[in-house]
């Protein structure tokens, strides 16, 4: 069988993808909320629909993330961090460090040629490092998730945040915005917030170029300009940023259809 499909459940949002001959045919993202065994569900069915396939055309199925066990129809699991560079290597076979901006997390990967992790670190569990502090602040400026990005590249004065915490980050933007402070500046600050631990944690592993960025946080374009800024690099961004690790999911449940290496399911961190 050609086809195989990866599930990856996250703490915020649940991804799917299927791949053919290595190729992405199908993906859908959708909320995880409280329920992830539904999630899962509720992907796998709209894959098939996609794709006009049954439950017995997919090879072999691969889930990863937060609510991995919950993924009841897998046929095994494994790392995210693994994932992600699986998947970033099927979409930019050339780069060779990747930052993965997600809810709940900032993970920067170094892989090899062959997407092969040689070393990975993770924000600190806070989430003022993560997109998490993004959907903090648009709710305390009474704004969509998705007008964030355009609200914050109009900004003409970005604010410095005096505090990492995003719980004190929530009360400084109430303060600023009681100062009359516009809220395009606030939300460039944010980023500029985030970026700054971004780079940190790029920099304590030590960049090597190519270098791409994805999970929810790639969708955010004025994110990804202040964090090349800082870094003084250009930033590769998938078609679809947010499917990345289930696709690596998708790509590790074909390849290992056969075989099970080791390094495909835990990556080894050997320190910064």
């Amino acid at each position: 069988m050609s086809w195989f499909m990866g599930i990856d459940i996250g703490s915020a949002y649940s991804k799917g993808a299927i791949i053919k001959d290595f190729q992405l045919v199908a993906s859908h993202i959708v909320i995880s909320g409280a329920n992830y065994r539904t999630s899962a569900e509720t992907i796998r069915t709209e894959l098939i629909r996609q794709t006009d396939l049954t439950h017995d055309d997919i090879g072999n199925t691969v889930a990863t993330g937060s609510g991995a066990d919950n993924v009841y129809f897998a046929g095994r699991k494994a790392s995210d961090i693994v994932c992600t560079a699986r998947g970033i290597n099927n979409v930019f076979p050339q780069v060779r460090t990747v930052i993965d901006v997600a809810s709940q997390s900032t993970r920067v990967i170094r892989l090899d040629e062959k997407g092969i992790v040689t070393n990975f670190a993770v924000s600190e569990k806070c989430a003022a490092g993560s997109g998490r502090f993004i959907e903090v602040i648009a709710n305390v400026l009474r704004i969509d998730l998705s007008d964030f990005d355009a609200l914050a590249a109009r900004a003409k004065n970005p604010i410095t945040f005096s505090t990492g915490c995003a719980v004190f980050g929530e009360s400084e933007a109430i303060t600023r915005i009681s100062e009359g402070i516009a809220k395009e500046d606030i939300a460039a600050g944010v980023n500029e917030a985030l970026a700054s631990k971004i780079s940190s944690l790029v920099k304590k592993l030590k960049l090597e170029e190519p270098c791409a960025i994805c999970g929810g946080g790639a969708l955010n374009t004025a994110l990804v300009k202040t964090v090349e800024s800082g870094l003084k690099i250009t930033l590769l961004v998938p078609p679809h940023p947010q499917v990345v690790t289930a696709l690596g999911a998708a790509i590790i449940a074909a390849t290992s259809a056969n075989s099970e290496p080791r390094e495909e399911v835990e990556p080894a961190n050997t320190g910064p």
